[in-house]
């Protein structure tokens, strides 16, 4: 048996993560199109028939964008908290509602759902209600904390239980003060319920990070106030000056903004499956 992951888009333009088994998974957000998500899936030899539910962090047109395609016209039920459910319907590039596909989920409260147990919980964004989310499989966990204006101590009993990590690193904060943004905006990012930035992020890890995770993914880079090698560089600096070196005690990387990562697979033991 194998856990798959991989990142089909990571930033402002579009969000959208697949983890699975290998014969079915689901998907964390869709803010990309319906047609990207299935010709992507088919290009590493999954079949868009395995996505059998997506999970919403929250209602920003970027990680909601394709949920009326897949839920209403696909059939595959969307899972979001029920506020979030409101504010997905709500939003102006919702132009297919959900109705028969709407699925809830409650921060804290494990969701037993097939080999998956998944957990959302509480983070800081100025969405309508949004979450990370908490996934067991197989013996293995993934958090999944993809836009948050800060690391709360109730987000960061989830981060640091897991092996496998997805975490904003959004802005470098040179860039973004000496950027084109109007102020309103800059305060906004830079804000307790904005985004992350690399050295949030890095002195976070330096502090954080457990020998039980393996792998660590920077995610939802912005296009404007950051670069893919900035972040990986303030991240990977930080931790060496603590003791811990991206290449040896752990895996690190930037997830690219518009296209797909490579697909990561991990082999699991029976004995794992057992535990599980």
């Amino acid at each position: 048996m194998k856990i798959q992951f991989i990142s089909l888009a990571s930033g402002s333009s579009g969000n959208c993560y697949y983890l699975g088994t290998d014969t079915y998974g689901i998907l964390i957000d869709a803010g990309i199109p319906a047609k990207k998500i299935k010709q992507s899936l088919k290009d590493v030899g999954i079949g868009f028939e395995r996505i059998i539910a997506v999970f919403v962090t929250h209602d920003h047109a970027d990680h909601i964008k394709s949920l009326g395609t897949l839920g209403e016209r696909c059939n595959i039920p969307i899972y979001a908290t029920r506020e979030t459910h409101v504010g997905i319907n709500r939003n102006y590039c919702t132009t297919q509602k959900l109705v028969s596909c709407m699925r809830y989920v409650e921060k804290d409260t494990p969701l037993l759902f097939r080999d998956f147990v998944i957990t959302p919980f509480e983070v800081p964004h100025d969405a309508t209600d949004t979450v990370g989310y908490f996934i067991q499989i197989f013996g293995s966990s993934f958090c999944f904390v993809t836009d948050l204006g800060h690391i709360t101590e109730s987000a960061s009993q989830y981060i640091d239980r897991a092996n496998y990590l997805i975490v904003e690193a959004n802005y470098d904060e040179e860039m973004l003060a000496n950027g084109p943004y109007p102020p309103y905006l800059k305060e906004r990012i830079a804000g307790p319920n904005g985004h992350l930035c690399n050295t949030e992020t890095a002195n976070y890890l330096a502090e954080h990070l457990s020998p039980l995770t393996s792998h660590v993914w920077l995610c939802h880079l912005s296009q404007e106030n950051n670069h893919p090698e900035l972040a990986y560089k303030t991240v990977e600096f930080t931790l060496r000056n603590v003791g811990i070196v991206a290449g040896k005690d752990f895996y690190l990387a930037p997830l690219k903004r518009t296209t797909p990562s490579e697909l990561f697979e991990f082999e699991v033991s029976p004995s794992e499956q057992e535990e599980a």
